[in-house]
C-alpha cells in the first residue's frame, strides 16, 4: 500500500502544494511546529532518507534549499531549521521549520492549529 505521502504526490490526498519537480514534492505540514513547516520528499517512494542515491539525495537538499529561501522570505524568522526524522511515515522526508530560537524545531511541543484561511495564505506566500 502506498505511503500517505505517494497519495498526496497522486492528488489522492489534498496538500497544501508549495513547489513540485520531476522528482521532488513540498508541502506544509498540517501539523506544524511554525507557520510555514514544509515537508519535503522525494517522489519515489523510500522509507529512510540515506536509502536515497547521492545524486538524487543532493538534488533533494538543492530543491530544499530553495523552498527555505522561500520560506525566509514569506515568514519572519532568523533562520529556516531543518530536521529529518522519518519514524512516523515511512517516506523519506525532510522538515522545513522557521525558527527564531531552538526550542522552535522541538517535536515533543504542541502543534499549530492553523484555519483554512491561515494555510492558504502561507502557501501563497511561499508556494512557486
Amino acid at each position: 500500500m502506498a505511503s500517505i505521502f505517494t497519495r498526496i504526490i497522486n492528488g489522492e490526498i489534498p496538500c497544501y502544494k508549495i513547489a513540485e519537480n520531476e522528482k521532488f514534492f513540498a508541502f506544509l505540514d498540517i501539523n506544524p511546529l511554525m507557520k510555514g513547516h514544509t515537508l519535503v520528499i522525494p517522489k519515489k517512494e523510500t522509507d529512510y532518507i540515506f536509502d536515497i542515491e547521492d545524486n538524487d539525495l543532493a538534488e533533494m537538499m538543492v530543491f530544499a534549499k530553495q523552498i527555505a529561501v522561500r520560506i525566509k522570505e514569506a515568514i519572519p524568522c532568523t533562520k529556516v531549521g531543518i530536521a529529518v526524522i522519518g519514524l512516523e511515515v515511512p517516506h523519506a522526508h525532510i522538515h522545513l521549520v522557521p525558527m527564531q530560537k531552538e526550542g522552535d524545531l522541538d517535536f515533543k511541543r504542541a502543534k499549530l492549529q492553523l484555519t483554512e484561511e491561515e494555510f492558504l495564505d502561507i502557501q501563497k506566500k511561499i508556494a512557486f
